[in-house]
C-alpha cells in the first residue's frame, strides 16, 4: 500500500492499481479527488469536505464512489444519484480493494458552547491505517499507521500525545496540519516523537510512504 499526503487532512491510498482517497478538503489541492476510484469522508467541515474537490473527481471517473456518514451524503447524494453510501460506526464495506471499517460517532469537543456534529474514522485493511477525521477515536483492534490530527482548535498537543499512547500504533504520520508553521513544527516532532510512545513521521504534501 502507498500512501501521499495532500495538504491538511487528506491522504491518498494505492494499492493494486487502485486509488482510494480520504477527506479532500478545501484545504487540500484542488484535484486532491481526481483519480480515485473511492473516496471517503469523516464529516461535513469545509475541510475535510468540499463539493467542489468531490465534484472534480466523480467527473473525471464516473465509475467513482463516495462513503460518508449522513450530514454529508444528504447534501451531496442529488448531486451524484446512486454513488453516494452512508455508513456510520461499526459499518464494513469495500470500496476500490480496500476493506474499511467505520469508528466513531462524534466530532471533538472544539468549545462547551458550540454542538457537537457527527464525525466518523476509517480502518483501512485491517488496521494498516486509521484516520480518525476530528475525533481522538480509538479503534478496536491494533492499528500499524495513525494518521494523527497533530493541531486543531479543538486539541492540545498533551492530548495529541496521550491519543498516539492509546492507540499505540507502530507509527504516526501528521495530518490535520495545515494550521501549524514550519517555526512550530520541530517543537510538535521532538514531544510528539519523544513522548507519544510510537515512531512519529510526517510528509510534506505530495509526498509519499510505502507501508
Amino acid at each position: 500500500m502507498k500512501l501521499t499526503k495532500k495538504s491538511h487532512a487528506c491522504v491518498r491510498l494505492e494499492k493494486d492499481g487502485r486509488t482510494l482517497v480520504i477527506d479532500p478538503g478545501a484545504f487540500s489541492e484542488e484535484d486532491a479527488a481526481v483519480g480515485a476510484e473511492a473516496v471517503l469522508v469523516t464529516h461535513e467541515h469545509l475541510d475535510h469536505f468540499d463539493e467542489g474537490r468531490l465534484r472534480a473527481g466523480m467527473e473525471a471517473n464516473p465509475a467513482a464512489e463516495i462513503w460518508t456518514l449522513k450530514s454529508v451524503a444528504e447534501q451531496i447524494s442529488a448531486a451524484f444519484p446512486g454513488r453516494v453510501h452512508t455508513v456510520g460506526h461499526g459499518d464494513t464495506f469495500t470500496a476500490a480493494g480496500f476493506d474499511v471499517r467505520v469508528h466513531g460517532e462524534l466530532h471533538a469537543v472544539i468549545h462547551p458552547d458550540i454542538p457537537r456534529i457527527t464525525n466518523v474514522g476509517y480502518l483501512i485493511d485491517g488496521g494498516k491505517v486509521f484516520h480518525p477525521g476530528d475525533a481522538l477515536t480509538v479503534p478496536d483492534q491494533p492499528v500499524e499507521t495513525l494518521l494523527l490530527p497533530v493541531m486543531a482548535p479543538w486539541n492540545k498537543i498533551a492530548e495529541v500525545i496521550e491519543y498516539v499512547r492509546e492507540v499505540k500504533p507502530q507509527r504516526a504520520y501528521d495530518i490535520h496540519d495545515a494550521l501549524l508553521t514550519d517555526l512550530a513544527r520541530p517543537v510538535y516532532d521532538h514531544q510528539i516523537g519523544s513522548l507519544g510512545g510510537a515512531e512519529h513521521l510526517r510528509l510534506a504534501p505530495g509526498a509519499s510512504a510505502d507501508m
